[in-house]
């Protein structure tokens, strides 16, 4: 895919054109309420210890939005008994759920406790999930992103980004965690959740990591790619005429661009030029929102994806700042 977006210079200072919704934060601060009311404590049960040996895993249960329970994975470096670690909360990539612990031992490995938060209604495109959306009934394109979008207190990202934003709560409460170094990480869907959880828990996150993020700037990207998941919205949205003026409203409530003027955290975000997935324009709204410390790393020839050199780069972020 050529570059078909902005080019260098204008992305610089690109910004979103989408008005934010009148009392935002108190919209966000009346469901992250509602659904800590509804909460139960987490549970974690020891798993698989004759499979990963030294390395400690637990399956992880915990109350994500309106109670719902939500499933994870806990795990900590070999050795490191109840010492309290910095630790990153992981989110995960459209289509995909938590997986398996295997999928998540570099952290680990490097010295860092890490909680997987898996993503409800997803798992099985591309790797495992095992927590099921909260019964919703209306029409729907294929997939997730226009479920409930005629008001975004039934729109399916609302809960997603809930449970985001629980799972760092959740995290600070695990015995072995230090609670003041706390970083949220992610790729794509796991991207934009890595910025909304940064934005709507706000101190209480050190470091954000959102490489190519998804769910930023809906309304340029639903109108710029033909890419799923986008495209989810565009095709739903061609047949559902009388839907677009509610539609777009809920979007701007779920914006990634939006609720990045809300970060506190040391941020690192990445962006694919050729990426036709996620725009880099819809990468960019989110990045010149974002007014604390921050790095953008740029790769000319990716799309959707980031090179593996990436890896080290976000370990030396987390060295420095977490």
């Amino acid at each position: 895919m050529p570059w078909f977006d902005l080019s260098e210079r204008e992305l610089a200072t690109y910004r979103t054109a989408t008005a934010e919704p009148e009392g935002l934060d108190g919209w966000w601060r009346a469901r992250l309420e509602e659904a800590g009311s509804a909460a139960l404590p987490p549970v974690l049960t020891p798993y698989a210890a004759d499979v990963y040996g030294p390395l400690p895993v637990w399956d992880v249960e915990f109350s994500g939005y309106g109670g719902d329970r939500v499933r994870g994975w806990y795990l900590r470096p070999a050795g490191s008994g109840a010492a309290e670690l910095p630790t990153v909360v992981s989110y995960i990539g459209y289509g995909g759920g938590r997986g398996l612990p295997s999928e998540h031992v570099l952290l680990p490995a490097a010295g860092y406790a890490v909680f997987v938060m898996d993503t409800r209604g997803q798992g099985g495109r591309w790797t495992l999930g095992a927590t099921p959306d909260s019964g919703f009934a209306g029409p729907e394109h294929p997939g997730v992103m226009t479920r409930g979008i005629a008001s975004p207190e039934t729109y399916y990202v609302t809960r997603l980004m809930v449970d985001a934003a629980r799972a760092v709560e959740v995290a600070a409460s695990l015995d072995g965690v230090d609670a003041t170094r706390l970083a949220v990480s992610g790729g794509s869907q796991g991207g934009g959740l890595a910025l909304a959880a940064a934005a709507l828990n706000g101190d209480a996150v050190r470091v954000c990591h959102a490489d190519v993020p998804f769910l930023c700037d809906f309304q340029r990207a639903v109108t710029l790619t033909d890419a799923e998941p986008y495209a989810e919205i565009s095709k739903f949205l061609a047949q559902h005429v009388e839907l677009i003026p509610r539609a777009l409203d809920t979007l701007r409530y779920v914006d990634g661009a939006l609720l990045s003027r809300r970060i506190t955290a040391t941020s690192l975000l990445s962006v694919g030029l050729m990426d036709e997935v996620c725009p880099p324009s819809t990468v960019y709204a989110a990045y010149n929102e974002i007014t604390a410390p921050k790095e953008m790393a740029v790769f000319p020839f990716s799309g959707h994806t980031v090179p593996r050199v990436h890896d080290e780069r976000r370990l030396r972020h987390l060295r420095a700042h977490l």
